[in-house]
């Protein structure tokens, strides 16, 4: 087949863009000899539950899923009866970027709640968790929460206990997206475990592909009593891979060793270097009217630009709005951005804005 794009160019729009890391690829390649007994039947599957329990503790349990959106619905499912609603924050993926998913495929109300930082807090939760055994209401069962948070900022394990503490005492359990869960851990210096079940999580939906993977992704059970029924959810929900080896093997490329945290350290380095480098623009003029909106503390950068300027820099960078209402902008940097990549980027933010 011919290559029909161009290799060189990388934009800020989303990890997901990036390719596949190699490593990840050779594994793939690896698992591909011979004949493997299909869903999940597999030396490769049973290894990566091995390495979950490494990373997680013992009696952590591993189900890998196509995607994101999958992991989410059908572990928070899991979780639920039918009755059964979810607290989370109003940017939460799970309200915003999944085409209704969780309320369409798995039934499930969501209960939202603004937040500054895209965190929630036991305050917060205790916006929406209320009214049960009121048969008008869904009940709130579920809080989940996003690490890294859709808006670049990361709890820290004190954050968890507190939201896990406070959930756990009001019957509820507590969920995690973990899409970005290693730029969190690369930004918090931490052992995946020490904010997720160290800290009460009972439920994880496990990233790999913004990491390096093609398209893996698992939902890790870290309390056996927070979920039921995964082995005939994920058949139901259409999250089962007949030929689950080339998934597993893929996490088991990432997890296993150090990949998924040096290729969230890069990816957070070259973040940093951006927001650097515009600061420093900033500070010496060359970049007018550009302020950030958020701390930058994984791979992601949101800013807000002045009138006029993303439409001009979108004609070399593709990146996309975050609230077009307030020209903010978001960057995601990922483990293949150069810092080549960065410096002619910051260099176009100064271009652009200083003909403004």
């Amino acid at each position: 087949m011919t290559r029909l794009h161009d290799a060189a160019v990388r934009g800020f729009a989303s990890d997901n863009y990036s390719g596949i890391h190699p490593e990840v690829l050779a594994a793939i390649a690896t698992a591909n000899e011979g004949h493997e007994v299909a869903y999940g039947e597999d030396a490769y599957t049973a290894r990566l539950n091995d390495v979950m329990v490494d990373q997680f503790g013992a009696g952590a349990e591993a189900f890998p899923v196509f995607n994101g959106t999958g992991a989410n619905v059908v572990g928070l499912q899991s979780m639920l009866p039918r009755w059964g609603a979810v607290v989370a924050a109003a940017s939460a993926h799970i309200n915003v970027d999944e085409g209704g998913a969780p309320e369409r495929v798995a039934g499930i109300k969501l209960l939202t709640v603004p937040t500054e930082d895209g965190k929630l807090t036991p305050e917060l939760v205790d916006r929406e968790a209320w009214g049960w055994g009121d048969e008008h209401r869904a009940q709130p069962l579920v809080v989940s929460i996003t690490q890294s948070t859709e808006l670049g900022t990361v709890y820290t394990p004190d954050e968890v206990r507190a939201l896990a503490d406070h959930a756990h005492g009001l019957g509820m359990r507590l969920h995690m997206d973990g899409a970005r869960l290693s730029n969190a851990a690369a930004s918090l210096d931490l052992p995946l475990r020490a904010f997720t079940r160290d800290a009460g999580v009972d439920v994880l939906s496990l990233g790999g592909t913004k990491n390096g993977a093609m398209l893996a992704e698992a939902i890790v059970v870290l309390d056996p009593e927070a979920s039921e029924g995964l082995k005939f959810l994920r058949k139901l929900n259409m999250q089962l891979a007949s030929k689950m080896r080339f998934v597993s093997a893929q996490l088991i490329a990432l997890y296993e060793g150090d990949l998924w945290l040096r290729n969230a350290a890069h990816a957070n380095a070259m973040a940093a270097r951006l927001r650097a480098g515009i600061e420093a623009g900033i500070a010496d003029g060359s970049i007018r009217g550009v302020a950030f909106s958020q701390p930058t503390q994984a791979n992601g950068i949101f800013a807000t630009l002045p009138a006029g300027v993303s439409d001009q820099l979108r004609e070399r960078v593709r990146f996309y709005d975050w609230d077009a209402s307030l020209s903010e902008v978001r960057w995601v940097c990922s483990f293949d951005t150069h810092e080549d990549d960065i410096d002619a980027f910051v260099a176009d933010i100064a271009r652009v804005t200083s003909a403004v």
